[in-house]
């Protein structure tokens, strides 16, 4: 009989295991569907992924790393099977041996085939699959290319699909940079720092609290017809789910409905997520979905629930959060304190993205991708627990609660061939049509035993007699989601499917939800004089068309400038003219523009500026302000930085080519330390490299940080970067500007015009966009457009977030 063959051979014949620490190849019985990814720094860098398929792991080297960007198609080389048992691998394969470098478990979870597909489509090179990873998620392709020539390895290529998980370009590969399991950095694997002496310093001690907040009542959409226009309005997907509440404390959450029922034990895997939050105390807003096909699905989450499938929680608001009150805070500002919050979430919990004006194109794609719709808010809006009008929601089908009110027989047993619906309205139950489509057997089952018991003689609602001809009437206590294309004109449903009972809303609370007209985009309610005075002459951009930029480019900017000291660059005649800097306020700009006192050197305190919404940045601009420059930290915790900024400040001999090569270095340096880092075009000639920081580090640790860090740049190339200031040490060099790390000291903040011929503005860039922009000056207040179009777009997703601290060194 012939020798069946081994699918580790080729593993363990590349091998020499008294060498090498990685483990032996055995083949391991089991099913299972696990997933994972390794870095590894090998003859090049790369990315393993690795699926577990018949008891191995099947492997492929992506020689850039995995793409959240559908339009990016990575090579994927595959490599000879694993064993299981390489799925816990990480440290240093020795030089010399097969694979020698440094591995990274970069990242892990579980993966399933699309529904229509099996691991046996891989035999004919093409995959279609879900991953829930730390970091991978959602749909993603393999697809195998045909060979060239002689070419003996199997290329293919990975793909992310354009889904929910989609995003920016280089976004995993430029933040994901320390192990799942350990913390560690390539760099900490590489010189053998021990896993746990590492890891304690990365992981959070979670905050002491009281319990847990109490229930609040949730701020409702608004149906409308029609995405609103304008830059005022960020926009998300609609989750196809359940509406829930999580109040967290004391090591403790509840989840509530949006009716205040607890429903914990229903959760019960979130709520344990929950719990493990880093924080004293919070009350956070979302929906709870469950995927089918990569996308949200409510018949999915009804089935999950019934027998305690996998639910993830979206979160997109934020009430409360450590003692404070957060309601009258803007919507970008809540959500900027949420995703700090969730950046080192359980899984399960997921925050929210959002874009900033362009909704109509989300609106298409999430349409386009069977998704329910899109919710818009006013970006300067406080959180209110009813329904308005800042929160707008756009369906793609309409769908909505109906009542069922009774139901008629089928000609099969004890089946149903379709549902009576009603809906109030004008304070009565009126007839909304039936429905008969949408039900398994197992529905149907479960319907027929909770409508027997609410059997009654006579109707509640009044109905055509032929429509309801053999009707079995029930009390209206049920509540049924139903999805429908449009009503007739007497108010019944037109092509309806039934799409699950909901538990979550009492019957006496459906009514009938009529799409009203999207609102106009609302301008500043700042008053601005002046308005055709030339600001900027050789580009005749005035003060109004300046006003007009920051009032409509607030919802992308306010993420980064809300609540925060400002100095600002004041121009009142223009930029031609005088100009001075100004941090302190004598009262002059108005009740839309806030101080806070803050200590000096000296020991006195003296009011500094902020602001927190459109109206105080258009405030400022009415008093002569062109540039708003920020502090590192916030007025809440103004000893405490969230941010880094290294200022790259060429020469004047050098061109802007140079400076991107080096803000590459920088990205690479930081990276190596375990930070990731954003780059911001400065408006003028140079490269912010911004680095996120969780304010933790007080401004003597980040200042001596970021000394230390750049004059070890300057020491190690001193022919092409000084860490001095000095005019006379720049020649030729690039100056790694490290002083904006100081308490008091400031930095051009995004989307922040600068007082530069041609109105010119800090943009941010990605790593992958930096490559291909031949200027610092790349965006002007001319382009205001495009700046807010790029702001809500996949390739800024996430820029200036990450969860991290300073490295031990």
């Amino acid at each position: 009989m012939a020798r069946r063959p081994d699918p580790l051979e080729r593993y363990n014949a590349k091998r020499d295991f008294s060498r090498t620490a990685e483990p032996a190849g055995t083949l391991a019985p089991g099913n299972g569907n696990s997933f994972i990814v390794q870095k590894h720094d090998a003859t090049r860098l790369h990315w393993d992924f690795r699926l577990e398929v018949d008891g191995v792991l099947k492997s492929w080297a992506v020689t850039r790393g995995p793409s959240l960007d559908p339009a990016e198609k990575r090579l994927a080389v595959r490599t000879e099977d694993h064993p299981l048992s390489y799925a816990t691998f990480e440290g240093t394969i020795p030089a010399g041996e097969y694979g020698g470098g440094t591995v990274m478990l970069w990242d892990r979870g579980t993966w399933s085939p699309v529904a229509g597909k099996t691991a046996a489509d891989l035999e004919a090179g093409h995959l279609h699959f879900v991953l829930d990873g730390e970091r991978m998620k959602g749909e993603w392709l393999l697809i195998r290319l045909k060979p060239r020539g002689k070419e003996t390895r199997e290329n293919w290529l990975l793909r992310k699909i354009d889904d929910a998980a989609a995003g920016a370009t280089d976004t995993l590969t430029d933040t994901a940079l320390t192990s799942v399991t350990t913390g560690r950095t390539m760099q900490e694997i590489a010189e053998g720092v021990p896993a746990q002496r590492r890891a304690p310093a990365r992981r959070k001690k979670r905050k002491a609290g009281a319990a847990p907040p109490p229930f609040e009542a949730p701020q409702l959409c608004t149906l409308v017809d029609s995405v609103p226009a304008g830059a005022g309005w960020i926009h998300e997907v609609k989750y196809d789910g359940y509406r829930a509440l999580i109040a967290v404390g004391g090591g403790k959450a509840t989840v509530y409905t949006r009716s205040g029922l607890d429903w914990s034990e229903t959760f019960a895997e979130i709520a344990t997520a929950a719990a493990q939050l880093d924080v004293g105390d919070a009350l956070i807003d979302g929906e709870i979905v469950a995927f089918k096909d990569g996308r949200p699905d409510f018949a999915t989450l009804k089935a999950a629930i019934a027998a305690g499938g996998e639910m993830t929680f979206f979160a997109f608001d934020l009430l409360r959060h450590d003692g404070e009150d957060l309601r009258a805070l803007t919507n970008v500002e809540r959500k900027e304190r949420l995703r700090a919050l969730m950046a080192d979430a359980d899984p399960h919990l997921q925050f929210a993205e959002h874009v900033a004006g362009a909704g109509e194109p989300l609106f298409e794609t999430m349409c386009r991708e069977g998704f329910e719709g899109v919710v818009s808010k006013r970006a300067d809006a406080p959180y209110r627990g009813k329904r308005t009008q800042a929160w707008l929601k756009t369906k793609c089908i309409r769908r909505q609660e109906f009542v069922i009110v009774g139901w008629l027989p089928s000609d099969k047993g004890r089946g149903l061939r379709s549902l009576l619906l009603g809906v109030h309205q004008d304070g009565a139950l009126r007839y909304a049509g039936k429905v008969g489509t949408g039900f398994s057997v197992d529905t149907i089952a479960d319907l027929r035993t909770r409508l027997d018991r609410l059997a009654r003689k006579t109707a509640t609602v009044a109905a055509p007699r032929a429509m309801v001809r053999g009707a079995q009437w029930v009390t209206p206590k049920l509540v049924a989601e139903i999805a429908f294309t449009e009503t007739t004109p007497d108010g019944l449903l037109r092509h309806p499917s039934f799409l699950g009972l909901r538990g979550d809303k009492p019957a006496a609370e459906v009514v009938a939800e009529r799409p009203a007209a999207a609102p106009v985009p609302v301008a500043s309610t700042v008053k601005v004089t002046n308005r055709d005075r030339a600001i900027f002459p050789e580009s005749d951009v005035t003060k109004g068309d300046l006003a007009d930029y920051y009032a409509a480019i607030a919802p992308a900017m306010l993420p980064f400038v809300a609540h925060r000291p400002v100095s600002l660059v004041r121009c009142p005649q223009g930029r031609g003219r005088q100009c001075f800097f100004q941090k302190h306020d004598a009262g002059s700009f108005g009740d839309r523009v806030h101080q806070v006192r803050i200590r000096e050197k000296d020991g006195s305190t003296e009011d500094y500026l902020y602001v927190d919404s459109g109206d105080g940045l258009v405030a400022c601009v009415q008093m002569g302000t062109i540039e708003f420059h920020g502090w590192g930290s916030q007025v809440a915790d103004v000893e405490r930085p969230d941010r880094m900024v290294f200022d790259l400040d060429p020469d004047e001999g050098l061109n802007f080519a140079a400076t991107k090569k080096a803000a590459e270095h920088l990205k690479t340096q930081l990276a190596e330390l375990g930070l990731a880092s954003f780059p911001l075009l400065s408006g003028g000639k140079g490269v912010h490299v911004v680095v996120p920081l969780t304010p933790q580090a007080e401004w003597p640790a980040v200042k001596d940080f970021a000394d230390r860090f750049a004059r070890a740049l300057a020491q190690a190339e001193p022919e092409r970067f000084t860490a001095t200031m000095a005019k006379a040490k720049r020649k030729g060099r690039i100056f790694i500007d490290w002083l904006r790390n100081q308490r008091g000291a400031t930095a051009i903040m995004p989307y922040a015009a600068r007082a530069r011929a041609g109105a010119p503005v800090a943009a941010p860039v990605s790593w992958s966009e930096l490559r291909d922009i031949d200027t610092a000056a790349r965006w002007r207040v001319t382009d205001r457009d495009e700046l807010l179009e790029r702001a809500g777009s996949r390739a800024l997703r996430g820029w200036g977030v990450a969860d991290q601290q300073l490295p031990d060194t």
